[in-house]
């Protein structure tokens, strides 16, 4: 993908970034980005336009395939001291930056790359939000967790556990309903 600066980098001008998109050679994904294939995935879009932001939630239980419930609009945890994205398809999350990149990851997605937190991260942010989460949907994600679990690096969800704000609380629901 591309940004409309690049584009223009790489075909010289404005008149021939047209051309591009004639010819059907080039690609307008969304304002301002540009891609050489027409189908691009909603989170590669999202992960380039908000390079800092990481896929969570929702939005990463679905493509973990821990549930089946395909959300309604996409995840993102950002700084605390982000600006608020306006987008409406969006929910944005803020976290403290000391734990925002802990367990993000850079994976390929149809040849994009996106960030998205790993399996372990998500099942603690799936204990920090617990009361937030409709009861039969937590059970849902709750359940493939355990299912996925012997696959799973123990230590770095208890790293993540300490890490976390309300670290008691998250420690104490991942040895009651998990270990």
């Amino acid at each position: 993908m591309l940004t409309r600066k690049e584009a223009i980098n790489i075909y010289g001008s404005d008149y021939q970034l047209k051309k591009q998109l004639q010819n059907k050679s080039l690609y307008q994904i969304d304002k301002g980005i540009y891609s050489q294939k027409e189908n691009v995935p909603d989170l590669a879009v999202i992960s380039f336009r908000y390079p800092k932001s990481v896929i969570t939630m929702n939005s990463a239980f679905y493509f973990y395939g821990l549930t089946d419930v395909i959300p309604d609009d996409y995840d993102v945890a950002t700084d605390r001291n982000a600006p608020k994205i306006s987008d409406g398809k969006i929910h944005q999350h803020f976290i403290p930056e000391d734990f925002l990149n802990d367990g993000a990851e850079e994976i390929d997605l149809n040849g994009y790359p996106i960030r998205i937190y790993s399996m372990e991260r998500m099942l603690i942010e799936l204990l920090r939000f617990k009361s937030k989460l409709p009861y039969d949907y937590y059970k849902e994600v709750l359940h493939s967790f355990r299912k996925k679990l012997p696959s799973m690096n123990i230590q770095k969800i208890q790293d993540y556990a300490m890490n976390a704000p309300n670290s008691n609380k998250v420690s104490e629901r991942l040895q009651t309903e998990i270990l």
